[in-house]
């Protein structure tokens, strides 16, 4: 699950950071004023026959509180997978910038997400689906720029696409698809590296590994014996056990049961390194701060692994036990797809372009060895959507790792971030920037401004800002 996916922070703000040599109040202190907005979008852009030639409303969220109107910038954020309010509400950094720079700010909802389903409940039946693509994606936002600035006389607005996980990959996409729309991309924790196919398929479950050992080099070895321990009582069959130590609300009674408890479980270990924030959230659920440090896994127990369990899957405390099949939900996305019309699109997508063929295997990684190979994704996609996936064609579409050709792109990851190692961690040219935050979770540059950031993701938003405005001035200054 790329999702940043979300809610407000709990800590109550009254910093205000210098950025640009200018004082830019926090978001919680600007209040931005959205408003909720539908663009008659066109569902098919490449294909003048298909469904009917149809259109839909796709949904966004605007604000013009900030704006030098016709002068000033406009920031832009590419939807990912989820109600674009939830992005709106934890993406603080895009208002707080806009206070300064005097931008408007667009967050637009992406097609098949929240509520901008092209066919409304029919949206995920067989061949309606088949219009959720990347390509689909970038070709809607394209056209939402355009003709906004048309309405709202800002032609000579130069555009400043942000984005988080997928989000951030989408803006990337952007920059090199539409560099004639899009004039620069501030891309958070976007693994486009290993969304493509490349790299290692063992390193995203070995870097959430790696969080836990570098709080506690013995949390590894603890949570590895703890899961080897649960693997012997599954083959002893001792199920009853089992469901008594993870107070589940029916008894294990198969592998695959076993198998989905081993998936929830690594799941719930992942969401905390995702989002191990300096202070408590509700993104995905309530987090407390540094949920990653909050559990001592470094206990030898045969069930430590019911900790994180509850803290991701039962925060508030109200669940009397856990059902296997509803809390999490297997597919194409070893990482997790979430629940509900969210999770069919994102299945769906992992099932067509994007590639998540991650495995763990309880030696380079603490987790239970859980496959999930190019063969096993092409027979469970299938078998749920009728497609097979086509392995390469992210890279051969969006340039892999060959992007020297490219321009003024943000690549920001943090080392906290599982993810961070799936894309770009080294400037490729003085235009595509590299931006490492030592104390970063999962896109926390996006975020607003908190008293408990720490000093690493100050300086990343200080720089951030810097370079958008020379990217702004510049553009201004050729469309004069």
């Amino acid at each position: 699950m790329l999702l940043i996916f979300g809610g407000k922070t709990e800590t109550r703000l009254s910093v205000k950071e210098k950025l640009n040599n200018e004082v830019i109040p926090s978001h919680r202190d600007l209040a931005p004023d959205f408003k909720e907005k539908y663009f008659k979008q066109v569902s098919d852009h490449f294909n003048y026959n298909s469904l009917g030639n149809g259109t839909y409303d796709q949904r966004y969220l605007i604000t013009d509180q900030y704006w030098k109107k016709g002068n000033g910038p406009i920031f832009f954020y590419t939807g990912n997978e989820g109600d674009i309010w939830e992005f709106a509400q934890n993406t603080g950094f895009i208002t707080e910038l806009a206070a300064v720079q005097g931008a408007l700010v667009i967050f637009a909802e992406h097609r098949y997400y929240g509520k901008s389903l092209p066919f409304g409940k029919d949206s995920f039946n067989i061949p309606e689906v088949g219009l959720l693509t990347v390509e689909q994606a970038l070709a809607d936002y394209a056209v939402m720029i355009t003709e906004l600035k048309k309405e709202l006389g800002a032609q000579k607005c130069p555009v400043i696409v942000f984005g988080g996980s997928y989000g951030g990959m989408l803006s990337v996409y952007m920059r090199i698809r539409y560099p004639n729309i899009v004039t620069g991309a501030l891309a958070a924790s976007a693994p486009i590296l290993s969304t493509a196919g490349l790299g290692d398929s063992r390193q995203f479950f070995q870097d959430v590994t790696a969080d836990f050992e570098k709080f506690k080099p013995a949390c590894r070895d603890s949570v590895q014996g703890a899961f080897q321990k649960l693997n012997t009582l599954a083959q002893q069959k001792d199920y009853r056990r089992i469901q008594s130590a993870f107070s589940l609300c029916k008894t294990p009674s198969t592998p695959k049961d076993i198998h989905q408890l081993m998936g929830l479980l690594r799941n719930a270990f992942t969401m905390m390194a995702m989002l191990d924030y300096p202070y408590s959230t509700h993104f995905m659920g309530s987090m407390p701060a540094f949920p990653v440090k909050v559990l001592d896994l470094s206990l030898a127990s045969a069930f430590i692994l019911c900790r994180p369990t509850g803290m991701v899957y039962n925060s508030t405390g109200q669940l009397t036990c856990y059902d296997l099949y509803s809390l999490y939900v297997e597919c194409a996305d070893p990482t997790g797809c979430g629940l509900g019309f969210d999770s069919y699109a994102w299945d769906y997508q992992a099932c067509t372009e994007i590639e998540m063929c991650y495995e763990s295997n309880n030696v380079t990684d603490m987790f239970p060895p859980m496959t999930f190979t190019e063969q096993q994704r092409e027979q469970y996609c299938s078998k749920r959507w009728g497609v097979a996936p086509r392995p390469g064609w992210l890279k051969t579409q969006y340039w892999g790792d060959d992007l020297s050709t490219a321009s003024n792109i943000i690549f920001s990851n943090g080392d906290l971030d599982p993810w961070a190692n799936g894309g770009i961690r080294k400037s490729l040219s003085p235009s595509l920037i590299a931006i490492n935050i030592p104390e970063g979770a999962h896109h926390l540059d996006l975020r607003e401004s908190n008293p408990n950031d720490p000093e690493s993701v100050i300086v990343a938003r200080k720089k951030e800002s810097e370079i958008i405005a020379q990217w702004v001035k510049a553009a201004m200054k050729e469309s004069s």
